[in-house]
């Protein structure tokens, strides 16, 4: 019950400073289409403080873990800032300022701050060049796959992100970027390209480090939607070995019913394999929905092998509970080969809100 008491404290903290739900005007069976998902074209919907242009928001969650055996921890996730200017010139600025684990509990140390951590995830500015030519300049999110951009807690389906999408691939990079996207009836085919300029000055310890990266992805976007990331990138290490990269990522929607996956080879220079990843996620409405809301069951497997760690086979199962299109319930238990700091094991319930 202490426990429980715990996560209702975070959800009600993190709710604190809503003005209206965000993206509350959209009817979607599943994680939305938002600026926090990165590249885009459209202009997305905001819960905004507006002030010449500039528009305020953000998002946050909380969870707890029961590990197998009964140890049972508990955290802020995550606050994050979004703030975004557009105005009527050709220029648009976003910025995303996080703070990570502000608050976390434990059965042993109880409350505590010391994983607490500032994070720039994002900032840059944008210039339209033309309407299927956009650069980018600035801190932005790796385009490999769906995932890594659509990694915000309120946009995804469960508590945990694969591990595949974390620790095969530098997550951000600082550097240019040139996107868009040209309409093709009624699919679409979007590109990215990239190229580091300026390496993190900033390491995390708990991060792989990674250094002169550059890439591109490409996607065609229909009822089924299809991916194909290329990527070259060096592995900070005592010997820095560099790698290549092939992504491969598929997302298809009915009705509710999604169907989504990712899978990722590497290749050291010699063409040795150098690492590899994938997982596969199916999401299935219970009942009846109302623009999207409602319960939802959810279902992933997923491998992950890297030369320095090892092979880790995973399976979650749970449900999710869309309230609004800015609240998500999430409650699943994961479990497979051994557990991992990025990849606990046993009951999660987690719940996140944009604001």
């Amino acid at each position: 019950m202490q426990v429980l008491r715990l996560l209702t404290t975070f959800s009600v903290a993190a709710t604190f400073a809503i003005c209206k739900p965000a993206l509350a005007d959209q009817e979607t069976t599943g994680p939305l289409p938002h600026e926090v998902m990165e590249p885009t074209v459209a202009p997305a919907q905001d819960t905004s403080a507006w002030f010449n242009g500039f528009k305020l928001g953000g998002y946050s969650s909380a969870g707890l873990n029961v590990h197998p055996g009964g140890k049972t921890d508990a955290a802020l996730n995550e606050v994050s800032l979004i703030l975004r200017w557009e105005g009527d010139s050709r220029f648009r600025f976003f910025g995303e300022f996080e703070v990570e684990q502000p608050l976390s509990w434990n059965q042993q140390d109880k409350f505590s701050q010391q994983d607490f951590k500032f994070d720039l995830e994002r900032l840059y500015l944008d210039y339209n060049l033309s309407e299927q030519l956009n650069v980018r300049a600035g801190r932005f999110l790796n385009p490999a796959g769906r995932w890594n951009l659509l990694h915000a807690a309120p946009l995804v389906w469960t508590s945990t992100r694969p591990l595949a999408t974390s620790r095969l691939f530098p997550i951000s990079t600082n550097g240019l970027m040139l996107y868009g996207a040209k309409p093709l009836n009624n699919q679409a085919f979007e590109y990215t390209a990239f190229i580091e300029a300026l390496q993190d000055q900033d390491e995390d310890k708990n991060e792989i480090q990674f250094k002169d990266a550059r890439g591109a992805r490409f996607v065609y976007s229909g009822k089924v939607s299809l991916g194909v990331t290329l990527q070259e990138f060096t592995e900070k290490s005592p010997i820095n070995e560099r790698f290549r990269m092939v992504g491969l990522d598929i997302l298809t929607q009915h009705k509710g019913w999604e169907l989504s996956g990712e899978a990722f080879q590497r290749f050291y220079s010699n063409g040795h394999e150098g690492g590899s990843g994938a997982y596969l996620q199916g999401i299935a409405p219970l009942g009846n929905h109302g623009a999207g809301n409602g319960w939802f069951a959810v279902a992933r497997i997923e491998n992950f092998k890297r030369p320095a760690e090892g092979s880790s086979d995973r399976w979650l199962l749970g449900a999710a509970w869309r309230m609004a299109p800015n609240r998500i319930l999430k409650l699943e238990y994961a479990d497979g080969d051994e557990e991992r700091i990025d990849s606990p094991k046993g009951f999660l319930a987690s719940f996140a809100i944009f604001f």
